[in-house]
């Protein structure tokens, strides 16, 4: 389970949203060490944003980079906690194909290694929408980067082996 150097890599588009009441873009400490490693990487920052925690406008802004066919997956930061205006996972409710259970399941067990029992709070979480992939991650700038580190730069890499995101892309749609 590995990078193999031999193969071709394929960078993607990939957008950011980071959702929160509070931050703008100079306070956006976790959505600039995303954007740093998606670039770092190879990929393409596609857009990005920030959104307020309200589900009407965090599902229209991933309804419009859904159907942009020049965007590949959706990278989110915040809004994945317990409290009331964490929304994150219901707006991706209103836009979702299918569910990708195993990345909360994972990132939980990477955070748990970080965090202890304080990654229970956490409901990051991941989808397909309409052919698109979408990461729901916490807001901290620790959790960006369990995510992203232990997870996403993989599973995003095309040269990933036994397998990634990115060689199941062309069958998303697939009926």
């Amino acid at each position: 389970m590995a990078i193999d150097e031999s193969r071709t890599f394929k960078p993607i588009a990939i957008a950011l949203l980071t959702v929160s009441d509070t931050r703008g873009p100079d306070e956006d400490t976790s959505g600039d060490i995303l954007a740093d490693r998606i670039r770092g990487k190879g990929h393409r920052l596609a857009a990005r944003a920030i959104e307020r925690d309200d589900a009407d406008r965090i599902a229209s802004r991933l309804n419009n980079w859904i159907d942009d066919r020049d965007i590949d997956a959706v990278v989110i930061t915040g809004g994945t906690g317990l409290t009331g205006r964490d929304v994150t996972p219901e707006a991706l409710d209103r836009v979702k194909t299918r569910d990708i259970p195993g990345f909360g399941e994972l990132f939980r067990w990477i955070s748990y290694k970080t965090i202890g029992t304080s990654t229970i709070q956490s409901r990051a979480c991941a989808v397909v929408a309409r052919g698109t992939y979408i990461f729901a991650l916490p807001g901290s700038n620790g959790a960006v980067k369990d995510g992203w580190d232990g997870i996403l730069h993989e599973q995003l890499d095309s040269r990933n082996r036994p397998c990634n995101f990115v060689e199941l892309m062309p069958r998303l749609l697939e009926k």
